[in-house]
């Protein structure tokens, strides 16, 4: 190529150090095609640690980030063409130089590919999927959701539904945090293999367009590991796992989102004590079994209904769930109790939404206090919450 266009090629690849740069975390790689005649040649730039990895020509360079513009354009010049193709998460760049011109387009997921993948696979539901077939092929074989095929497998489709579903019961609050945060850092209580955590990932930063950084806590090593892999296979470098008691955890850096799906008993309680006390905003619990309560209250009026040990139990859900909420309130969040996915899917079915938008509503204390001691119970919420 002529001196102009490689001196017009370097100011765009120079763009693309920086865009590396700033988007470290959500890079992909970068194909290059030259061409000389009818001939090509073909090279790929990977990431490896904070080194950029130039195979081209059975040759593997190691450079750092700021060479990619001098070391792609000296090779230019030896061709007639290139075209450059950048892939970051969501995002793709495209630099098509010759002797004529250099030229740069993006593009995004494809929207085609998803809608002709939807009609595929509309025998699932009539609903508009926020995490969408097609676009998010790459996750849903990851998870497990979608078969080789492209299709989602039979037995997997009410798994796609409840996580497909709890995306949407919070994309409001994903939307208002990522207006007021350049990152958004959430925190996944009882995370196990990170499901909702992967499927929340691809969706803030592929879907909603904004940075995020996620971290997952679990005592269980080998769930750690299986998170660890996916997001290696994924290229999801933007997250981290722990294995850790979720008592035990102290955030360094701002949280400003704390999810638990299922984790049980009191572990529902660790977590949102953990985001009370590290003053984390946003909450979004999906509570699971319940014990500590059940072997605690009583109510003398209620015997004759409590004396069935079914009718007890669930009641003791309810309790449990109520008091949290209540509790939550009285330290200052706003806090809403919604279905989470259908009875006739599982019983342990409530979605609990805490905001923070307040120091604390003493009048909403008082009510807890009341009704705690009217019951009989201490719950282990309010236990870790002032300790």
């Amino acid at each position: 190529m002529n001196k102009q266009s490689v001196g017009k090629l370097g100011l765009f690849l120079t763009g693309l150090e920086q865009r590396i740069n700033d988007n470290v975390q959500f890079f992909k790689k970068i194909n290059i095609a030259f061409k000389s005649g009818t001939k090509e040649f073909s090279g790929v730039v990977t990431l490896e640690g904070d080194k950029l990895i130039f195979s081209f020509n059975g040759i593997k360079e190691k450079m750092e980030t700021a060479w990619l513009s001098a070391r792609v354009s000296k090779y230019a010049e030896s061709y007639d063409s290139a075209v450059i193709t950048y892939e970051e998460r969501g995002i793709t760049i495209v630099i098509e130089a010759d002797n004529k011109n250099v030229r740069m387009k993006t593009k995004e997921a494809s929207e085609e590919k998803a809608s002709k993948a939807h009609s595929e696979t509309s025998q699932i539901s009539s609903r508009d999927y926020f995490i969408k077939v097609g676009q998010a092929d790459e996750l849903l074989k990851e998870i497990g959701i979608l078969g080789e095929n492209g299709k989602v497998k039979n037995d997997m489709i009410r798994k796609y539904n409840q996580i497909d579903h709890f995306v949407e019961l919070i994309s409001d609050t994903l939307k208002d945090l990522a207006t007021r945060y350049d990152t958004l850092n959430i925190l996944d209580c009882g995370c196990g293999k990170s499901y909702l955590t992967f499927v929340l990932n691809y969706y803030i930063k592929e879907v909603l367009k904004k940075s995020c950084y996620f971290i997952g806590l679990d005592y269980s090593g080998v769930v750690v590991e299986a998170s660890r892999k996916m997001a290696l296979n994924l290229g999801y470098r933007n997250m981290e796992f722990k294995v850790t008691d979720i008592r035990d955890y102290r955030a360094n850096k701002e949280i400003h989102l704390v999810i638990s799906l299922h984790a049980c008993d009191t572990a529902t309680d660790e977590a949102i004590a953990l985001g009370v006390n590290n003053e984390v905003e946003s909450m979004v619990i999906v509570p699971c079994c319940h014990r500590q309560i059940l072997n605690q209250y009583k109510f003398q009026a209620f015997e004759p209904i409590l004396k069935h040990g079914i009718l007890k139990a669930r009641m003791a859900d309810i309790l449990t769930d109520g008091l949290r909420a209540l509790l939550l309130e009285g330290l200052g969040y706003k806090v809403s109790v919604v279905e989470y996915i259908s009875p006739l899917e599982t019983p342990k079915n409530l979605m609990l939404r805490a905001e923070k938008i307040q120091e604390a509503n003493n009048a909403a204390l008082l009510q807890y206090k009341q009704l705690k001691e009217l019951l009989g119970v201490e719950p282990e919420l309010e236990k870790l919450v002032y300790k």
